[in-house]
């Protein structure tokens, strides 16, 4: 009986397109797109870490400092949020201030992108949803994400300063304009 039913869901896939794997596949390539900051400011690229490198990273800075730190935090949000961030670059491309593209047009590639990916699957609506709350800061989690965001920029900054002695301090500087929780400035101004 298992046998069957094995060979039965094998021959439910054949011929058939499958959304997920198509979405997943999209959602890999930012596994090959370089963060455009590093690149301009002398990172190499074998040292440079993707797009996907960041939003790994953010998720898990975001869920070590809420779990610490901020247990009001919906930490399931919290890491939906860090997951789906940087989605809207995967046909928008890593867009940084040097590109001179105002925040309305970036926003509006960038949605674009994230409705091309998701509006493949059944229940697309709710992941384009959720980039929107994110993009949109319209919950206190999404906001926390915002600032991770730039805290994991600092972080990353930091490494490469120490790994290939590089001075990086715009991107401490930018990440500073940006954080407004004390326990998140805290652990900025610890590396210095």
């Amino acid at each position: 009986m298992r046998n069957m039913e094995k060979k039965n869901s094998k021959l439910v896939m054949e011929n058939k397109k499958n959304e997920i794997l198509e979405v997943f596949f999209e959602i890999q390539s930012l596994k090959n797109l370089f963060r455009q900051g590093w690149l301009k400011n002398r990172v190499e690229k074998k040292f440079c870490e993707s797009v996907a490198d960041h939003s790994f990273s953010t998720a898990m800075l975001a869920w070590l400092i809420a779990d610490e730190y901020l247990p009001e935090l919906d930490i399931i949000k919290v890491l939906k949020y860090s997951l789906i961030h940087e989605i809207g670059e995967i046909y928008a491309g890593d867009i940084t201030p040097e590109d001179n593209i105002t925040d309305s047009k970036k926003y509006e590639l960038e949605v674009a992108s994230v409705k091309k990916v998701f509006s493949k699957l059944k229940y697309g609506d709710k992941y384009i949803k959720l980039w929107e709350e994110f993009e949109n800061a319209e919950n206190k989690e999404a906001k926390f994400i915002k600032q991770i965001d730039r805290l994991e920029m600092a972080l990353q900054a930091h490494y490469y300063e120490k790994k290939l002695s590089l001075d990086l301090q715009d991107f401490r500087n930018s990440a500073k304009k940006v954080l407004k929780d004390e326990i998140l400035k805290d652990l900025l101004q610890s590396l210095e």
